[in-house]
């Protein structure tokens, strides 16, 4: 990135693919620095005379154009605001370069042209010689990004594209073929060529829908494959990385199994190195059969990658849960399960680059259909496993685990809670496992009969607390939580967090007079403790508790002043109906 850019990509829970808010941070664009301003970076006040690089750069001659070219890179280097009066002449001034681009280049006069390049993208108003094909086309294969179709050579692409912008009237049309399609050694030219790429796709809608049909995101993928080689720097890597959330996945026309099969569900697998010692099992290469906790932990350069996957997997994904997949998509969900639950036990470096990590994992597993989330419960359980009912309960554990610390923080519920908590809602809902061994660890047989359900410091009570909490969201979420685990007895319910605290969400289902929702459970076993049944007669059900029993206001009362503070309730309650 320039070094202008000061700010890192953040993930928020985005209901659309590519929130601009997560992408603006992602290419060479920064605003000016505190000492600079706008009118400084006029070519009047800086000395860039814009009609006479044209001039030299319309000549045609490389070393006249490399010297005014490198004079203006180093002015406008911090250039990040620039004057309307001059759209015209820099929209010019992109046509040449990119008829430049097109020719024989002397390495120097090359790498020029492209750092200009990347300084014009940076203004979204002139964007109009680069978002044509044949411009784009030309940037993607000197970013080594650019692919073969088998539908047609690059050849007929670039005929095809520019028979299409000349209809358009792009200026774009009239260039040659661009240097052939193997990939530039040069890896300068090729970060200028990808901080191009992604301003041009930071700013323009057009240049998304270009960037898609040319399948750039293939050639983005094909390169992260080859991130660990030691020829790639770093930089490249990072902002082939970085140029994944600004290709907008949607303006594929393809299914979404096809788009988790051709690229980001193998990136994955490809990035964190593993391999597969049964189907839907994982393991990381070198270190099959070692227990998930005596793993060495990610690097931070696999961790940013792997994040940066994940976000791209959640825009493919977000509606999945919503929809009926057929069979081709469930296996490839539930490939994808599997990759996630290996995330969901690996560390990074550091517990809070782990906690995001595992942040954007459980993220996207909310997407995933329920019925492929039992992949999470697939590996065998092996010496140091937790096992519940025959089952490796590793993953679940890990996920309450999770959501426990997010919930002990108290900051941001909404955001940082519910995903894990919605997540284990729905588990526990399809799979019976799941909701039986998070029940004994969240609902254990009550034997505390005499503190409210809200107070204490167990998990049960800080969930209750949470179903009386300002955000309608965050309570009505904690409440399903304890409902599904209680197996959706109503009875069980007030038990577990008593009538006051449960009958919000009885009255939204209408159960305030008990019974059971509709839900597919096994049957009821007996799971009252001594303690309980005991206690059983004495407790309030209103708050949940055995209360000592309280003095009878009416007695010594004679029969009139009963009958007064009778007639006194009945009007009382008169005119609380009336309003």
């Amino acid at each position: 990135m320039d070094p202008g850019c000061r700010h890192h990509a953040v993930i928020g829970q985005p209901c659309q693919p590519v929130a601009s808010n997560i992408i603006c941070s992602l290419t060479d664009q920064a605003g000016p620095h505190p000492a600079l301003t706008a009118a400084r970076f006029s070519h009047h006040s800086t000395g860039m005379d814009l009609p006479g690089i044209i001039e030299q750069m319309e000549a045609g001659e490389q070393d006249r154009a490399l010297v005014v070219l490198q004079s203006f890179n180093k002015e406008m280097s911090q250039c990040f605001t620039f004057s309307r009066e001059d759209n015209q002449e820099r929209e010019h001034l992109g046509e040449l370069l990119l008829n430049f681009l097109n020719r024989e280049l002397q390495p120097s006069c090359l790498l020029a042209c492209l750092e200009t390049v990347r300084i014009l993208t940076r203004d979204k108003h002139c964007l109009d010689p680069f978002i044509g094909r044949s411009a784009m086309l030309t940037l993607a294969r000197y970013a080594g990004i650019a692919i073969d179709q088998p539908a047609h050579t690059n050849q007929g692409l670039l005929e095809e594209s520019k028979a299409a912008d000349l209809e358009d009237g792009d200026p774009g049309a009239l260039l040659q073929e661009p240097p052939p399609p193997s990939e530039n050694p040069d890896q300068e030219v090729i970060v200028e060529a990808l901080k191009s790429i992604c301003n041009i796709l930071l700013h323009s809608e057009s240049g998304q829908v270009v960037a898609a049909d040319l399948h750039l995101i293939t050639g983005v993928a094909e390169r992260l494959k080859q991130w660990k080689r030691p020829t790639w720097n770093h930089e490249v890597g990072k902002l082939n990385k970085n140029l994944l959330p600004l290709i907008n996945m949607n303006s594929f026309d393809t299914s979404t199994a096809s788009c988790l099969s051709c690229f980001p569900g193998n990136q994955l697998e490809a990035t964190l190195c593993l391999c597969w010692p049964d189907p839907l099992v994982t393991a990381r290469k070198g270190y099959e059969g070692v227990p998930p906790e005596e793993l060495p932990p990610l690097s931070r350069q696999q961790t940013e990658l792997a994040m940066e996957i994940l976000k791209i997997l959640f825009n493919i994904t977000f509606d999945a849960n919503r929809r009926k997949v057929d069979e081709e998509e469930a296996a490839e969900y539930r490939h994808l399960g599997a990759l996630l639950r290996h995330c969901l036990m690996s560390r990074a470096d550091g517990e809070e680059r782990s906690e995001e990590f595992h942040s954007h994992t459980v993220n996207l597993l909310g997407n995933l259909p329920l019925l492929c989330l039992d992949v999470l419960l697939l590996p065998k359980v092996e010496q140091g496993s937790i096992e519940y009912m025959g089952v490796n309960m590793d993953a679940v554990n890990m996920l309450l685990e999770f959501m426990e610390k997010r919930l002990e923080r108290g900051q941001k519920l909404k955001e940082t809670l519910l995903p894990s908590l919605n997540l284990l809602t729905e588990s526990s809902r399809i799979h019976r496992e799941t909701r039986k061994f998070l029940r004994s660890k969240v609902l254990p047989p009550l034997r505390d009969v005499k503190n409210r359900p809200e107070v204490g410091n167990a998990l049960r009570n800080k969930l209750v607390r949470l179903m009386t909490h300002i955000d309608t969201d965050v309570k009505n979420c904690a409440a399903e939580f304890l409902f599904v685990l209680c197996k959706e007895s109503v009875s069980r319910f007030i038990k577990y967090t008593g009538y006051g605290n449960a009958a919000g969400l009885l009255a939204a289902r209408g159960l305030l007079r008990g019974s059971r929702d509709s839900g597919i459970y096994s049957e009821d076993e007996d799971s009252e403790t001594e303690e309980y049944r005991e206690a059983k007669p004495h407790i309030n059900l209103i708050t949940g508790v055995v209360e000592e029993e309280q003095p009878n206001p009416m007695e010594g009362m004679s029969e009139e002043q009963k009958e007064y503070e009778a007639m006194k309730l009945v009007k009382m309650f008169d005119r609380l109906s009336r309003f």
